[in-house]
């Protein structure tokens, strides 16, 4: 199960999370400086998989974003690892080559392709058709 999920910048700054289980605001943000101490600080010759207190982060890297998944340690870590490509495939295909600002001026939309794919931390959906339907159909009635 999918603890939470993270957007971060390459200077550590948080662009997007998403929490699937209860934390308080303070440990959060000490969790988030933690988890990104930890994967900021590995080169690139090392494995996106770490070991992180009781759950596990799977992370990857996109230009100057990295995406990181907390789960439990029943999670099959490449499953996530693949799920965390085909969301950045799905913002891609959405924004036409997403960026770093594309996240920050429509974070609504990305929490709402996130929300299609995730559902109390569990995958519920990969098909990219069927996750950006409701966002076109917001794009439809938004533009008449």
């Amino acid at each position: 199960m999918i603890k939470f999920f993270l957007m971060v910048n390459k200077q550590g700054q948080t662009r997007l999370s998403k929490y699937y289980e209860h934390l308080e605001i303070k440990k959060r943000t000490l969790l988030e400086s933690e988890v990104i101490k930890s994967c900021l600080s590995r080169s690139n010759e090392q494995c996106s998989f770490v070991e992180y207190k009781d759950f596990k982060l799977i992370y990857r890297q996109y230009a100057a974003l990295f995406i990181v998944v907390g789960v439990n340690d029943t999670e099959n870590e490449m499953a996530i690892y693949e799920f965390i490509h085909n969301f950045v495939e799905v913002l891609d295909e959405y924004f036409s080559r997403v960026s770093e600002l594309d996240i920050m001026f429509n974070l609504d939309k990305v929490h709402i392709i996130l929300d299609e794919m995730v559902l109390n931390g569990c995958i519920v959906e990969t098909n990219r058709a069927r996750i950006l339907a409701p966002l076109l159909i917001l794009d439809k009635t938004s533009e008449s």
